[in-house]
């Protein structure tokens, strides 16, 4: 059975969900606001998520988990900090400021943008939480809704979206996608380039080299520094698109089976209300430590982010940076999915940054993104513009039709390589 094919008014039924996403996403920023990851703000949240869920779903759980929340961007200022030093030792070796430690000095120098590297690499290209031991703890949770089956639970489907909200960026605020890239692309280039001359400062080189370095050394410092108001951490963006309309949009998915009085024979439906992606996917690490290999039953998790750009609705294959491969399978099954609901959408990839998708994927589930977001990346992600009066309705109810044409489609024929 198709989703279109459960209700004799399925048009209506859809549009009642889009409508209570929109409402709700309305809801959570009015009377809630930003909510930043692993603050009062996003439990609150996500107590109201169990609140209004325990009526329409089988069950509700929130689970805790520990983490280190700004320790994800923290790296930024960590190498901001790192590679200013560095640039100082290096221009005091140029300059022969101490002629005994210009050497030492030297060494210093390429050890400190070395570790930059190695923070920029792992902390946030790779999401590997190196640097949490240096920050403050806090305590934060997962809300997981379930629609249980009729019968014996041969399948589960998890659909999820994050509570949480970021920190503004502030290059984006001021000058939306294209500012933002260039002085991400800038300060990249700056801390590889101050590496490079780092390692040329130990090397014997002619005089005209040695004031090159020296030059340099001044110039990229300038974008360097410039990494140290990227992050506004006295402001959490309201997240109404990034990623209010991915929770309630995954919640829908169980209201609909709720309110149509629809309980799949033997495929557990869950959606779940996750926090701190905004904090380098921490609550899906979390979930996926408690809940990968926890039974034989055939799983898929479909992570929806962002339902704002209609013309940029993608099914994720890849992502973290390109460097994670997700379910193809599952892929495979979204894709079929947006078929069956009239949008044929392409495959993608998260070329820049992630999606809790990755974290699923890389803890042992099978896992797929559904999202829709122009990757320049939109003037309104991660600041202020992130508002509740800034959601595009054609886009919520797209993602929905295509979650529940999903829900169904994984009822009827599990994960397969070709549909």
């Amino acid at each position: 059975m198709l989703a279109r094919e459960s209700n004799a008014n399925y048009p209506s039924r859809r549009r009642e969900m889009t409508n209570y996403t929109l409402r709700e996403v309305k809801k959570v920023c009015s009377q809630i606001g930003p909510r930043e990851s692993g603050e009062e703000s996003e439990r609150k949240a996500q107590a109201y998520i169990a609140e209004s869920m325990k009526n329409v779903a089988d069950s509700v759980e929130t689970e805790d988990f520990e983490l280190h929340p700004k320790a994800f961007m923290g790296w930024v200022l960590v190498d901001v900090v790192l590679m200013m030093i560095s640039a100082v030792l290096l221009i005091l070796s140029r300059f022969d400021a101490v002629p005994a430690l210009s050497t030492a000095f030297n060494i210093g120098a390429l050890a400190l943008s070395a570790l930059s590297l190695v923070f920029l690499v792992v902390e946030f290209l790779l999401y590997k939480p190196i640097l949490d031991p240096f920050f403050p703890k806090r305590r934060s949770c997962n809300v997981v809704c379930t629609r249980k089956s009729a019968g014996e639970t041969k399948r589960r489907i998890i659909f999820s979206g994050h509570i949480d909200s970021a920190y503004e960026w502030t290059y984006t605020h001021l000058g939306g996608g294209k500012l933002l890239v260039a002085v991400i692309a800038l300060a990249f280039g700056s801390v590889f380039v101050q590496f490079v001359l780092d390692i040329l400062s130990l090397c014997p080189v002619p005089e005209w080299l040695s004031t090159v370095i020296l030059v340099l050394a001044f110039v990229t410092a300038v974008p360097i520094l410039l990494g140290a108001f990227f992050v506004n951490w006295k402001l959490v963006v309201p997240g109404a698109n990034d990623n209010l309309t991915g929770v309630f949009a995954s919640l829908a998915v169980l209201r609909y089976m709720a309110a149509n009085d629809i309980r799949f024979e033997n495929t557990e439906v869950v959606a779940v209300s996750m926090g701190c992606e905004e904090a380098g996917l921490r609550g899906a690490k979390a979930f996926a430590k408690k809940h990968a290999n926890e039974d034989n039953v055939e799983t898929v998790f479909v992570a929806t982010d962002t339902l704002r750009d209609f013309d940029f609705m993608g099914v994720y294959n890849k992502d973290m940076s390109g460097t994670v491969k997700l379910d193809a399978r599952a892929a495979a099954m979204v894709k079929k999915a947006s078929e069956i609901a009239g949008y044929n959408l392409d495959y993608a990839s998260v070329t820049f940054g992630s999606s809790d998708a990755a974290a699923i994927q890389q803890g042992g589930m099978n896992a797929v993104a559904l999202a829709a977001m122009d990757p320049t990346p939109a003037r309104y992600y991660h600041t202020r513009g992130d508002t509740a009066q800034n959601l595009d309705p054609k886009t919520v109810e797209a993602g929905i039709d295509i979650l529940l044409e999903t829900a169904f489609l994984f009822d009827s024929e599990g994960l397969k390589e070709v549909y």
